[in-house]
């Protein structure tokens, strides 16, 4: 393979020496696996979502794999804000190593109290707000309400002059894109990250006739193969509607370099993975990197930048 060929990737004023990271929810809990993240060759880490104070999740069984995929309810199991903001702030100088710090409050004041913490901590990189949890029993996505996202990143602009990253629930009406975009492209952020699992999927095991996850009566996000096509389709939609300098995250549906390839043509600069992760662990990154610069040899792409969002149409 030439050495020559780049993976490297910006969001904002962070560069990442690879475009592939971890997306937060799946082997990222911890210390001890966000130190495995680091040290591998993912571009750097994205912390488990937190809330203000540690929790539990919902109850079990929570998560079940499926041949295309997954479907879970995990409700958000984490191990408090202050647990991933120290470790945030401890590794965050690494190089070409960036740490991104994913937060998820149960309320709109819970993710304002974690961003002032944020914002007047010394922790000086990426903040990922997951507006798109769709897992915690009683709560709506809050990012399917227009106003409710205006309202929030108004409220926030008014203290937080960091890099911030919006996490998105995936959209399906053209006009829930143009209304997205209409919204975030009124404020200073720095990327978004598309999308969160489907939600509300329902899998059932035929041959016990139940569903196949506790909470919610079976209902739960689906991530994997299932939704790549919906990953790739609002990466691309956003693409279009949103201002040239807000970067874009893509999550879904990756397996593979094509699947990586795929999503950075269509316009992402950087990619997360989820399900497949949690399926292989850290030498993921490796075999991804791998299939990635095989493509991008075979078509003569030096760098990421080569064709990043020169989706052609018919």
């Amino acid at each position: 393979m030439p050495n020559n060929i780049s993976l490297k990737a910006n969001i904002g004023d962070y560069q990442f020496d690879n475009v592939l990271l971890n997306a937060a929810g799946i082997r990222c809990a911890t210390t001890d696996e966000l130190d495995k993240i680091l040290d591998s060759q993912a571009g750097g880490c994205v912390t488990k979502s937190a809330t203000p104070e540690p929790r539990k999740g919902n109850e079990s069984p929570r998560m079940k794999a499926t041949a295309l995929g997954c479907i879970n309810s995990m409700g958000l199991p984490n191990h408090g804000f202050d647990y991933y903001l120290k470790f945030a702030e401890a590794n965050q100088n690494k190089a070409g190593k960036q740490v991104i710090l994913s937060i998820a409050g149960l309320s709109v004041d819970q993710n304002l109290e974690m961003l002032k913490k944020i914002h007047a901590s010394s922790f000086d990189g990426l903040t990922e707000l997951n507006l798109s949890c769709p897992n915690i029993k009683g709560e709506s996505q809050i990012a399917y309400d227009f106003e409710a996202v205006r309202e929030i990143l108004t409220d926030t602009f008014k203290f937080f002059k960091k890099q911030l990253g919006i996490k998105l629930p995936p959209y399906f009406d053209m006009h829930q894109f143009d209304r997205i975009a209409e919204v975030l492209n009124g404020f200073p952020i720095t990327y978004v990250n598309a999308i969160n699992s489907v939600g509300n999927g329902l899998i059932v095991n035929p041959e016990t006739e139940s569903a196949v996850i506790k909470p919610k009566g079976g209902f739960g996000g689906i991530g994997g193969q299932y939704i790549k096509p919906t990953a790739l389709a609002n990466v691309r939609a956003l693409r279009l509607r949103l201002r040239p300098d807000i970067s874009i995250i893509g999550t879904g549906g990756i397996r593979s370099g094509q699947d990586v390839f795929e999503h950075i043509l269509c316009g992402a600069n950087l990619v997360q993975i989820g399900t497949q992760f949690g399926f292989e662990g850290t030498k993921i990154f490796d075999r991804i990197s791998r299939e990635l610069k095989e493509i991008m040899d075979k078509k003569g792409y030096q760098s990421v930048a080569d064709f990043r969002g020169k989706l052609k149409t018919l």
